[in-house]
Parts: structure tokens; C-alpha cells; sequence
């Protein structure tokens, strides 16, 4: 079931377009609907994004200017896929086919609403569940030790299922190189796993390596773990929260719980940079762009920072620093412009950041907060939602989730089929919400799960989203469907409902 903006909710399969296209009428000056089961939340209708991204947002997802001009009336509405076809057989944007942006346009109103289909149902929490990039390969991280690998591309077959080594609490973070052949993952500890997903093997049990036969060559099948202690750390352990290939696939950056962020050379099999980071645990680190010279950072500490890694000679200093959130940032997604990026909070808030307002110090003074509250066990205090950053540098802020219990993520929609024109995130809640960058409005919140929804993944090309949460189930959203009915699911287990 999914609850749209305009408070309907909807469960039924194949309503028709007529009807998105009237709910799309809605994005632009909609008032924010509340969080399901949550009071407190904030009803005044939200005004557009005035900055630079809105402008960038609307020519990546907007039709031609032209078939505006023609409709001078609907010029705030969305073109209708009639009028967007009848405009390109009259060539009314002197090109004679679509654009990227017309495409978008069109794509970008059908959302991922229909179903769910159950992907995977596990008896453990999930904590990880990603699309690769070029979406023919799901990977989701369970708190029992397995990551499963899904061929998307045939039937959500599983492709392997790797069992975690020395794994400390849960699976926190897994990463993809960029060619796919390898994957990463961390939890609570300072070794880092490496699989090799080539292999042909379904299986890979920890503490097993050998060869396996992959058509007629011998391919080396790698489980093997890479340490990434300092030689200053003596007997003082610590988790990694967050690991990424570098773009190239040379490289990992990750964040670890203290404080620091660091780069693990893959080519020469060891450590080779450090960073105290932050004053708290790193969380999240993520790249800015392809290049893969700059780097953001978030951390317990409430900052965000930027890094630019042709400047590590100068250790611990940062390119800028942004401030905005009162408490700590759980996940960052880039744009991938090397401009542009958005934070996940426990002040329950989602902030876009532009980077070119970072500063250079953090001499804006918080002060102290009047109330105790951690967010792993307790609500968050009805007196500090309204509260505001003296010195917030955040371009947007977007509300309605709730960041509780564990690392909630959140991203930008997929570029290709939506031209970046959405924000979505899991919620301590259950749900899923999906926001307008420009509008701030909730569009869309998918409901089915019964506990945290902690990570969630849209398809870089198709209308499909999938998410996993802490009870156990691994589902997929689309549109317009496959045509079947989703399956039925068994039911429920039953849970103790604890958090850590």
C-alpha cells in the first residue's frame, strides 16, 4: 500500500495513468502529509527550493520549453504523454525526438507504487540492500552473516550467498567495485572482507579459499579479510560504519567509529592514509563525482565535510565544513556533480548542501541542549522539532521520516529515469518516503513493513524500488507491475521488539 501526497491511500493493482497524472498536478505547493503513527509533524505547505538546483532540477526532468509556450495556462502542470507525443510529431522542439529531459518528464510521474512482490524473506534483520550500478545485481546484508547477491536479470535468482567472517554485531556497509568482479563488506570491526562475485561457487562460506572452474579458465576465488589498523592503534579496536571503492577500484575509503576515515591502497595490500576526520564516529563517507578527488564526510559530531583528496598531505584539514543539523548524520548520498549532496539526520530532518557555502571553521557556537535523548532507544523530544541551526548553510531541509534506532539512508532519485528530481529514504516508521527535491513535498510513502526500514534502492534504469528492513523481508515496488498479483505472504513471525 502507498499513501499519496493529497493523504489517499491506494492498494489496489492498475489504477490508470489518469490518475497519476492527477496526483502529479499536486507536487508543486502540496501541503506535507505526517508520518504515519507519529504525531508532531509539521502540516504548513513547504516553497520551493530557490536556488541553483531547482533550475537544474527542472531541466533534467522538465519537457521542452516550447510545449509550455503552447499551454500558457498548465505552465506549473506537467505536459501530458499525449500532448508530449503529439509535440514531438508536430517537432515542436526543432529536434524531432525526445530529449533526456522529455524522457524524464514522462518517466519520473510514474513512480515504483505498485505491489510489493517479495524479494527474499530472512529470519534476520536487514541492514544493506543496494542496486549495482548498472542494475543487474542486488546485494542485501542481514544481521544473521549473510549477503545475498540477486541476478536481477534472472528472476532475482540468487547469484551467491556469502556467509560473513568474524562478523561483530551486524553487517554494517557493502560495496560493489566498479566492475562488479569484487565486493566489499564491514561491520563492528577494523577488518574489511573482500569476495570475489565473479566466481561461479553459490556459496561462500567463511574461511574458505580455493580455485573454481568458471567456463574453461581458473578463476582464484578470494574470501579474505584486509586489516586496516594503523600501526599507532596498539590494542584499540574499532567498527567501520561506511566502505566505498574509490572510482577507479583501487582504492576503499571508509569511516570508522574512531572518528577517523581511512584509504586502503587494494594495489599494495595495505593501509595508506588516516584521518581524524571528526570528534565522533564517521558514519558515512561517499565520493562527489567520477573524478574521485573529492569526498564528503558525515559524523555523530553533526558536520558535514568535504574532502579533496589531492590535498591529503595536509592531514586532518578538511576543504570546508558544512553545518545545519543538531544532531548526528547518518548517511550522505552526492548528486554526483562534485556540487551538490544531501544528508540523512537524527534531527529527523534530510538536508540538501551545496558545497560551494562550506566555510572553513566551525566557530558558529550550538551551545548546549536542555534535554537528554539518545537515538537508539528513545523518541525524539516533541521541543526540538522546531528547533534551527543558528547557523544552517543547508540549501533545503525535507521532513516527515523518522531517523531512529539505526543509520537510516537516504538518495537522490536515479538520473536516467528521473533526472534526479526525487529524494527517498527507509524510516524508523516502517516506510518508505519519497520527497520532490524542489517542492519538498512528500510524493509518495509505501507502506508494508513492520519494523525500521533502514536501507532502500531504486533501479538506475526501471520504475523499481526495493526495500529491506529490520523484519527480515526484502520486497520490490514497481511500475506499472508485471502483470501478476503480488504473492501472498506467509505470516508474520513474531519479533521481540528491542533495538541496539
Amino acid at each position: 500500500m502507498f499513501v499519496t501526497a493529497s493523504g489517499v491511500s491506494i492498494d489496489e493493482m492498475g489504477y490508470a495513468m489518469s490518475r497519476l497524472e492527477i496526483e502529479s498536478e499536486l507536487f508543486d505547493g502540496v501541503n506535507v502529509i505526517n508520518e504515519a503513527g507519529s504525531s508532531n509533524r509539521s502540516n504548513k505547505p513547504l516553497r520551493n527550493v530557490d536556488h541553483e538546483i531547482a533550475q537544474l532540477t527542472n531541466l533534467r526532468s522538465g519537457p521542452h520549453e516550447r510545449l509550455h509556450q503552447l499551454m500558457p495556462e498548465k505552465q506549473k502542470l506537467p505536459v501530458s504523454p499525449v500532448k508530449m507525443l503529439a509535440g514531438r510529431k508536430g517537432n515542436h522542439s526543432r529536434r524531432g525526438r525526445f530529449s533526456s529531459a522529455d524522457c524524464c518528464h514522462m518517466l519520473s510521474r510514474y513512480l515504483s507504487v505498485h505491489g510489493p512482490w517479495l524479494v527474499d524473506q530472512m529470519t534476520s534483520r536487514a541492514y544493506v540492500s543496494q542496486f549495482s550500478a548498472d542494475g543487474s545485481l542486488f546485494v542485501a546484508g542481514f544481521q544473521g552473516s549473510n549477503i545475498r547477491i540477486y541476478n536481477v536479470d534472472r528472476g532475482w535468482k540468487v547469484q551467491k550467498n556469502i556467509l560473513a567472517k568474524s562478523l561483530r554485531w551486524t553487517v554494517t556497509d557493502t560495496s560493489l567495485s566498479p566492475d562488479q568482479r569484487y565486493l566489499v563488506y564491514t561491520s563492528m570491526s577494523p577488518i574489511v572482507h573482500i569476495v570475489n562475485v565473479g566466481s561461479s561457487t553459490t556459496e561462500s562460506l567463511a574461511n574458505i579459499t580455493y580455485l573454481t572452474v568458471f567456463w574453461t579458465f581458473l578463476i582464484p576465488y578470494i574470501h579474505e579479510g584486509l586489516d586496516f589498523t594503523a600501526p599507532d592503534d596498539g590494542v584499540y579496536s574499532f567498527g567501520i560504519f561506511s566502505v566505498k571503492f574509490s572510482t577507479d577500484g583501487r582504492e576503499l575509503v571508509a569511516g570508522s567509529s574512531d572518528d577517523s576515515i581511512y584509504v586502503y591502497d587494494l594495489e599494495a595490500n595495505k593501509l595508506s592514509l588516516r584521518i581524524v576526520a571528526h570528534t565522533a564516529d564517521v558514519n558515512t563517507v561517499t565520493f562527489a563525482d567520477e573524478s574521485g578527488n573529492l569526498m564528503y564526510s558525515g559524523s555523530d559530531d553533526n558536520l558535514c565535510k568535504v574532502w579533496d583528496r589531492r590535498c591529503f598531505v595536509a592531514k586532518d584539514k578538511p576543504a570546508g565544513v558544512l553545518m545545519g543539523h543538531l544532531e548526528g548524520i547518518t548517511f550522505l548520498d552526492s548528486r554526483g556533480d562534485g556540487r551538490y549532496f544531501i544528508s540523512n539526520g537524527k534531527d529527523q530532518t534530510i538536508k540538501l548542501w551545496d558545497i560551494r557555502k562550506m566555510s572553513s571553521n566551525t566557530s558558529c557556537n550550538l551551545g548546549f541542549r536542555n534535554y537528554e535523548w539518545d537515538y537508539r532507544w528513545m523518541d525524539y523530544p516533541p521541543q526540538a522539532r522546531d528547533l534551527k541551526h543558528p547557523c544552517d548553510q543547508s540549501v533545503a531541509t525535507y521532513k516527515g521520516h523518522s531517523v531512529l534506532r539505526t543509520l537510516i539512508r537516504c538518495y537522490f532519485s536515479p538520473e536516467y529515469s528521473t533526472g534526479q528530481k526525487y529524494i527517498y529514504t527507509g524510516s524508523h516508521d516502517s516506510n518508505v518516503y519519497i520527497y520532490d527535491v524542489v517542492t519538498g513535498a512528500q510524493v509518495v510513502v509505501l507502506k508494508h513493513h513492520t519494523s525500521p526500514v533502514r536501507d532502500c534502492s531504486w533501479h538506475p534504469d526501471y520504475p523499481m524500488l526495493v526495500s529491506s528492513s529490520w523484519d527480515g523481508d526484502v520486497v520490490k515496488w514497481e511500475f506499472p507491475g508485471n502483470g501478476e498479483a503480488p504473492a501472498p505472504f506467509t505470516k508474520r513471525r513474531i519479533r521481540r521488539r528491542y533495538y541496539y
